[in-house]
């Protein structure tokens, strides 16, 4: 396979870069934002572009871990190309999402606001949780990420809030609680609540707590490097250019 990489010159690029190399497959180039001093320099075995069909023409599988406006726009160009794309770009609003379902009619796109394995198998062990833990249990997520995050709370905390939900057999946005100040009163039986910190140079750390009376059960997944999630989007595109045009999520990649 011949892979793409959006955003080649930022720190998430560079790092799916690496994770592509060593995995021992060809990097065809990569994209930069318009304006950008990259575009047109060598990158791999072919150069920085900075539209995103000029990339797709040349490659099998681009990862992406851009920015929300810029993955829709490499969603339509994987549809026009009929090319495999792996977004693991956070923040996307409802109807970003949609576009990407859109654009998977004609292209075999894998989204997740989490490409690593750990977290993957750490948010089907919540779903399966909540299924079996009553709403007397009280449903807590806490994450922790670098200074420098700019969404809150996490893609993965919302997935995570998601399978808690889908457990019980709820919408999310009945249940979620985003923050507490003040006088809050008793806490209702049935909440998901999350709490959010952010500083450092925490790659990401994301907990689960089930809190009944008497016991505590709490899952935990912590990421020291971001190498898990450019390994993870590696595995996950080689996996897509075998299937069907269609979104697929990394519990699909895993069988999960």
């Amino acid at each position: 396979m011949r892979f793409g990489i959006a955003g080649c010159g930022g720190r998430m690029g560079k790092m799916l870069a690496e994770a592509v190399e060593k995995a021992g497959y060809e990097i065809a180039g990569g994209t930069e934002r318009a304006g950008s001093d990259l575009i047109g320099k060598p990158f791999g075995t072919g150069k920085v572009f900075g539209d995103p069909r000029d990339l797709f023409a040349v490659a099998d599988a681009v990862l992406d871990f851009t920015a929300p406006e810029a993955s829709v726009e490499n969603a339509r160009a994987a549809a026009e190309t009929g090319k495999v794309l792996v977004v693991g770009t956070t923040g996307l609003s409802d109807g970003q999402k949609d576009e990407l379902k859109k654009s998977a009619q004609k292209a075999k796109i894998v989204f997740a606001p989490n490409m690593s394995v750990g977290v993957t198998l750490l948010t089907a062990l919540v779903e399966r949780a909540a299924s079996v833990l009553d709403p007397t249990y009280d449903a807590e997520i806490v994450e922790m990420h670098h200074r420098n995050k700019v969404d809150a709370p996490s893609g993965t905390a919302l997935a995570l809030g998601e399978a808690a939900a889908k457990g019980r057999g709820v919408a999310l946005s009945d249940k979620a609680v985003y923050g507490r100040h003040g006088k809050t009163g008793v806490r209702p039986a049935g909440d998901i609540g999350f709490a959010v910190l952010r500083g450092g140079d925490v790659v990401g750390d994301h907990t689960v707590v089930f809190a009944g009376d008497g016991e505590r059960i709490e899952l935990t997944h912590k990421a020291s490097s971001r190498a898990v999630f450019a390994n993870g989007a590696v595995r996950a595109a080689v996996w897509a250019a075998e299937q069907p045009d269609g979104l697929y999520g990394m519990r699909d990649v895993l069988g999960l």
